[in-house]
């Protein structure tokens, strides 16, 4: 779930004893260290985070005895959600899924930073087999701590706009991560009910932990489609100076679409690719906020105020915000809530809510791109 919330005040550095859900906020203790072998030699992950954290933009102002009393009813927040969810979806999680965590910026950074590593592991192979002879440890240094610093720089940015994210941690243990700052910084701006709104957004986050550990083999699935076409998009040293040519000429047309700097240089098959991990995303978005929604009223008496209040502010980017946002895609992912919902609500008015969840039966019955805006067309593939 994402905002684009942005902070001006100062958020204290948060203290372990106080919080031990939260991920830990210090800076890496080597920030200059050679990088390693594989991927490392690429991307200096811990500068990366060392950077993120660093220049992360600041959340709102609160005392420590504020920070503890909002830590622990977003924690409320999460477990209250769990039944109401599991209610209306008809998905369960199992017994042993893993809580969510309570983070700020700096540990969604951190947790970011170590699933891009494992996302980018394979892309790094492909780099790497495609060199034509070997760097100096001068130049590959350099050059690691510059892509570190442009990731954790990128990521800093997208801290301030994420209320919440199940981190499918490649490689990894997922969990769902609520991110305090943004969500006592949007229900400040929005002047909504901080019960209600926290509650709220735990109904979205909680669905996505209920769709990826109810359905089993959906995780993986993502993964590894994301991991293959980033392999594929990933250029060659050759191809290096032909992407430089094709941003120079198409960049405007990225910028009016917001479809995001990956579309610009995809080919055709890998277009429809992402077209398909798009549907996907619309899918999922598009479910948590309709059983957000349609738990509201029984457990948020205010969830009409905070839709009609969210959905303003989402459209209400400008300036240089909005020009990232289109750049880095997150304009479509706006569409992709939007799109995912009405796909979610005329599949269950025409088939139930069982015949919907029919879509979570294997990777064949997702909707492909042209069912999410045909729901009528996978009611007939997938229910005939």
């Amino acid at each position: 779930m994402t905002d684009s919330a942005r902070g001006s005040a100062t958020e204290p550095a948060p203290d372990p004893k106080h919080d031990p859900d939260r991920l830990d906020t210090q800076p890496p203790t080597a920030p200059g260290a050679a990088p390693g072998a594989s991927s490392a030699a690429y991307v200096d992950y811990e500068f990366a985070k060392w950077t993120g954290r660093t220049v992360v933009k600041p959340g709102p102002q609160v005392t420590s005895d504020e920070a503890d009393e909002i830590v622990a009813d977003l924690r409320a927040a999460a477990a209250e959600a769990q039944e109401p969810v599991a209610t209306t979806s008809r998905l369960h999680a199992p017994e042993d899924a893993p809580p969510p965590l309570i983070v700020d910026r700096a540990g969604w950074i951190s947790a970011n930073v170590d699933s891009f590593k494992a996302m980018i592991d394979p892309v790094v192979d492909k780099l790497l087999a495609k060199r034509k002879g070997p760097e100096s440890a001068a130049a590959q240094a350099i050059g690691s701590k510059v892509t570190g610093a442009e990731m954790g720089g990128l990521l800093a940015y997208l801290s301030s706009k994420i209320l919440g994210q199940y981190d499918l941690a490649p490689g990894g243990t997922p969990r769902l991560l609520l991110v305090a700052p943004n969500v006592v910084e949007v229900e400040r701006k929005l002047d909504v009910s901080p019960r209600d709104f926290r509650r709220w957004v735990a109904m979205h986050e909680e669905t996505h932990r209920v769709q990826f550990t109810a359905v089993p083999w959906l995780r993986e699935h993502l993964i590894a489609a994301s991991q293959a076409l980033a392999v594929d998009l990933a250029p060659t040293p050759e191809e290096v100076g032909q992407r430089l040519d094709q941003l120079a000429r198409n960049l405007p047309g990225v910028i009016s679409s917001g479809e995001g700097l990956g579309q610009l240089f995809a080919t055709p098959e890998q277009k429809a690719r992402i077209a398909e991990l798009t549907a996907v995303m619309s899918l999922l978005e598009g479910h948590a906020d309709v059983v957000m929604d349609d738990v509201g009223p029984s457990v948020i008496p205010t969830v009409d105020e905070i839709r009609r209040k969210f959905n303003a502010r989402r459209s209400g980017a400008v300036g240089l915000d909005r020009l990232l946002r289109k750049l880095l895609g997150i304009e479509a992912k706006m569409r992709q809530y939007r799109d995912g919902a009405v796909f979610v609500r005329a599949v269950t008015d025409q088939v139930g809510r069982e015949g919907f969840n029919a879509v979570w039966s294997a990777p064949d019955t997702l909707p492909k791109p042209t069912e999410i805006l045909d729901p009528d067309a996978w009611v007939r593939r997938v229910h005939g």
